[in-house]
Formats: C-alpha cells, sequence, structure tokens
C-alpha cells in the first residue's frame, strides 16, 4: 500500500478511546509497511467496528469467530 494509503489507515486508528488508539496505531506502524494487500483490507474493515465491539476484541480479549480475524486482533493486541 503506498504512504498515502497507510496515512489514511493512520487517520481511521483515531478513536474515542486513547487505549484503542494506542493498539491500532502500534500495529500499523510495525506491521502496515510490510502488511499485504490482504492484510490491510482486513485492518482497514476492522476499522469500521464500533469502538464498544473493538473493546470487546482489543481490551476486553475476546476471541473472535472468524479466524482470520482473530489472528489480527490477537497481532494487534501484541499476543
Amino acid at each position: 500500500m503506498a504512504k498515502a494509503g497507510l496515512g489514511r489507515l493512520r487517520w481511521m486508528c483515531r478513536r474515542g478511546m486513547k487505549e484503542l488508539d494506542v493498539l491500532l496505531e502500534r500495529w500499523l506502524e510495525r506491521h502496515g509497511p510490510t502488511a499485504t494487500a490482504e492484510a490491510l483490507a482486513r485492518f482497514e474493515a476492522l476499522l469500521q467496528w464500533q469502538d464498544p465491539e473493538l473493546v470487546r476484541y482489543l481490551i476486553a480479549g475476546e476471541v473472535h469467530s472468524d479466524p482470520d480475524l482473530a489472528a489480527l486482533l490477537q497481532s494487534i493486541r501484541g499476543v
């Protein structure tokens, strides 16, 4: 993904909770430049979720039923 695309994703990482901002921005910084187009598309789709749903999976640690999303969520959490 071009730098402009990563910048747009970085902007989308800004949420209503600082904890979510930190987790999402950290993952994008670490993995965004080398992530596959599929992984970035999955991350972008995740950024469309509402904050309570993100909190459920990223802060509370609930495991998502979709294995691909569960792996991404674990990666974002740093697990």
